[in-house]
């Protein structure tokens, strides 16, 4: 396999003046471009100014920026030097960003201008460790205590030193997103990341004519993994700035996009954008987009049903994937296999899938357990925490942490988060299921469910209920909608309000349970 630096040469070299990159930002009327030779000139060009600073084979460079044309080539000029390129999550608070850099050992921080006031409250701390602050932004806000990144690329004249990579050599460290913990530094190699260009090509069949809509946050590798499959190819790709149904409807038409990744939630507001008028298609030439597919968290199969009646072409697709499988495709559903929407899939290109016990025994079809991975894809560690490697790791499988099952056909169903289960009178609950039928509900836009405290049955089903946009829901509707599923799964306790989800789609259970559980005097009095 290629290495992704190495691809970056041959894109160059076979479509230098044809358009890689396109940054659109709708809000503002903004729209910018950039070439296949452009990107490589940028990430050549800061390699050579990292090593004029020092950074060589096994630095550290952290990398703090929203999606923006600059986000990728900065990322490929820190891996061209050989050194760890450490993505952070935008949402990260300052404390988060400190102990991530800490981790990290990151002696260089590359930063965008949304993130200054965060950094001005840790930057003493981190100012023992991190020698070198550069600034991607405009010059006349530059910090006093960073290095205008820009101005450096305009004056420098270093030469960049060619770096001898392999496939095994460490290339990024992926911090989880802590919606149920401390981050973990998920330590890839370069051979993980050409892994995760093999697979995505292979799943979705990229052609060099394709044109990929990204959306979701850059640091994540679900939004790298998937433009990878352009990437390979050497196909462009739009940069969309902003997540409003007009945005995305009118872009994708302007663009002519081909191939858009969406979360859920997106196009479940696509969806309602469209129910209720906001947004008329006849606007649009989308003749273009073939394939609309979406990960990061169970799909409701009415999601899908809903989007075929108003796009009977696309082909859909759903990828499982995590960090610690460099993203997604460890379980792939495939084109060919709409019949089975809700279904996560079966083993991507190149891995093998399980659903085991807790000792690592797979189980029957049908029957509830962890998923588990192997494949090339798998990370090397979590950096500088053995002891969650090792109970994540073990004889070359990674633990998921995900329930699932498998159906007769050899299908894999997700089930819910190990941490998410709900155990009620000693009946296992998982979320998902219920979170799939009221969305099913037409005055529903999202729902969380978590567990709620209970003296007599341990807990019992909460569920958080964010209603559409001028439409009203009584909690008495919510319980009789709710009458077909199981007694036991019935929510016994029924809030309204709005359903955090993180960058990737996710909902924040955490969030959840500290809002509507722990300030909840039933809960101090049972556990205080």
């Amino acid at each position: 396999m290629k290495l992704i630096t190495d691809i970056l040469t041959e894109n160059a070299s076979l479509y230098g003046c044809e358009t890689a990159l396109i940054e659109r930002e709708p809000e503002k009327n903004l729209r910018r471009e950039i070439s296949w030779s452009g990107f490589d000139t940028y990430a050549t060009e800061l390699a050579a100014i990292l090593q004029s600073l020092g950074v060589n084979r096994g630095s550290r460079v952290v990398q703090l920026m929203s999606n923006s044309l600059e986000w990728l080539p900065i990322y490929f000029g820190v891996l061209r030097t050989g050194a760890w390129v450490v993505p952070l999550n935008f949402r990260f608070d300052a404390a988060k960003i400190a102990l991530c850099t800490q981790v990290a050992e990151a002696e260089v921080f590359l930063f965008g201008e949304e993130f200054i006031g965060r950094l001005e409250e840790v930057r003493k701390e981190l100012n023992g460790q991190v020698k070198v602050w550069l600034f991607d932004g405009p010059e006349r806000i530059c910090p006093v205590w960073a290095t205008h990144l820009k101005s450096l690329l305009d004056k420098d004249a270093s030469v960049y030193t060619p770096v001898d990579i392999a496939s095994k050599d460490t290339a990024a460290l992926y911090f989880t997103s802590g919606t149920t913990g401390t981050p973990k530094a998920v330590r890839l190699t370069h051979g993980n990341l050409s892994f995760a260009c093999e697979v995505e090509h292979a799943h979705h069949g990229q052609t060099h004519l394709d044109n990929f809509l990204c959306i979701p946050p850059l640091y994540h590798t679900g939004a790298k993994m998937h433009w990878f499959g352009n990437f390979k190819v050497g196909a462009k790709t739009v940069i969309l700035k902003g997540v409003k149904p007009e945005y995305i409807l009118r872009v994708a038409s302007e663009e002519q996009v081909s191939i858009v990744w969406l979360l859920v939630p997106w196009a479940h507001d696509i969806l309602i954008a469209i129910e209720n008028g906001e947004v008329v298609l006849t606007d649009y030439n989308l003749d273009p987009w073939r394939l609309m597919h979406i990960g990061a968290q169970p799909v409701p199969p009415s999601l899908i049903d809903e989007w075929k009646k108003l796009f009977p072409h696309h082909a859909y697709d759903t990828n499982y994937g995590l960090t610690e499988a460099s993203g997604p495709g460890c379980v792939h559903l495939g084109l060919e296999n709409e019949h089975k929407v809700g279904a996560i899939g079966k083993p991507g290109h190149g891995w093998e899938a399980e659903v085991v016990d807790s000792k690592l025994t797979p189980l029957p079809g049908g029957e509830t357990g962890e998923l588990v991975v192997k494949g090339p894809g798998i990370m090397v560690e979590y950096y500088k925490n053995e002891a969650e490697s090792g109970k994540c790791l073990s004889g070359g499988w990674l633990r998921t942490g995900d329930m699932a099952r498998k159906d007769k056909d050899g299908f894999i169903w997700l089930v819910d988060r190990k941490k998410d289960l709900i155990i009620s009178g000693g009946e296992n609950i998982f979320p998902v299921e219920i979170e799939h039928h009221l969305m099913t509900h037409p005055d529903v836009q999202d729902v969380g469910i978590i567990g709620y405290p209970d003296s007599r049955l341990g807990e019992v089903v909460a569920a958080v209920v964010m209603v559409k946009e001028g439409r009203s829901i009584s909690r008495e509707a919510v319980g009789a909608f709710c009458e077909s599923l199981p007694r036991y799964k019935r929510p016994r306790k029924i809030f309204f309000g709005v359903v955090p989800r993180n960058p990737t789609g996710k909902i924040e259970k955490p969030k959840l349970r500290r809002k509507y559980v722990r300030t909840n005097r039933d809960f101090r009095k049972l556990y205080e």
